[in-house]
């Protein structure tokens, strides 16, 4: 993978995870999210962690490209950490001025952290790493069929998230070679103020928004000479089916989620 980034890629395999049908990771991926966000007890938060070092486990990702999905928000997460040590209250620990630290503080900030990062971590485990644009677009058509029956356009809409999940990559890639093209003629995105940053910001978005135009203008034309019409009739070349497996997973995930919500009762 080197250093390119992993937003909207997915690594191949054949681990568990990699067979699980769609719809199963994607309504897993959404109860965990739910569960993961309202677990405030250290225990429930060991036991999250426990099952996403099973899922790192089963998709047999290397867990350094695993970590490298945080990346991304790792500002959001120190932002959402320093805000809870500066406005949770209780014993103080450190004292600078009017600034105090309190030990709930801490902890609270420190939590909040590893929750995100384990929502983070356990989304892409189900999804992007492990599940193709295509199936998750398929799943979701799938998951959305009934609102065809309140003329939603379920299948418009599929269509409309697998291309953007598939363009995804090529454009950050897009991205990345022409800030090498701008550096090589002496463009420095690294130095200077806030307005010769935002030049040359602009340097790069002005032919990337060009580019995409032109390939939604080129990926429009295909689609309409090869008649693509977006019908409830359409099939897709891999059937989607619930094995044994899949049950077992669903269930497994429920389990967790509930336990979560049945703690957070027993603790109040």
């Amino acid at each position: 993978m080197g250093k390119r980034s992993l937003l909207g890629r997915s690594i191949p395999g054949t681990s568990l995870i990699h067979r699980l049908d769609a719809r199963v990771k994607f309504i897993a991926a959404i109860l965990l999210m739910i569960a993961t966000l309202s677990a405030k007890s250290p225990i429930v938060l060991a036991v999250i962690a426990v099952w996403t070092a099973v899922l790192i486990a089963l998709s047999r990702i290397p867990l350094r490209i695993v970590l490298r999905s945080i990346r991304p928000i790792i500002i959001l997460i120190i932002f959402a950490m320093v805000i809870h040590f500066f406005t949770v209250g209780g014993t103080p620990l450190f004292e600078i001025g009017s600034i105090v630290i309190s030990r709930e503080g801490l902890i609270s900030g420190l939590l909040t952290a590893l929750r995100i990062s384990l929502m983070v971590i356990q989304t892409s485990l189900l999804l992007t790493l492990t599940t193709t644009p295509i199936a998750i677009a398929d799943a979701m058509g799938r998951l959305l069929s009934p609102l065809e029956h309140l003329r939603f356009p379920v299948q418009e809409f599929s269509m409309m998230m697998s291309i953007a999940m598939r363009f995804v990559p090529t454009l950050l890639d897009e991205a990345m070679r022409l800030m090498k093209a701008q550096s090589s003629r002496g463009a420095d995105f690294d130095t200077g103020g806030l307005m010769r940053r935002a030049r040359g910001i602009v340097s790069i978005l002005v032919p990337l928004f060009v580019s995409s135009f032109r390939r939604a203008d080129d990926l429009a034309v295909a689609m309409e000479a090869r008649c693509y019409g977006g019908t409830s009739s359409r099939t897709t070349l891999y059937a989607m089916k619930l094995q044994r497996r899949d049950y077992l997973f669903l269930f497994a995930a429920i389990l967790i989620s509930a336990f979560v919500f049945l703690w957070q009762d027993l603790v109040k």
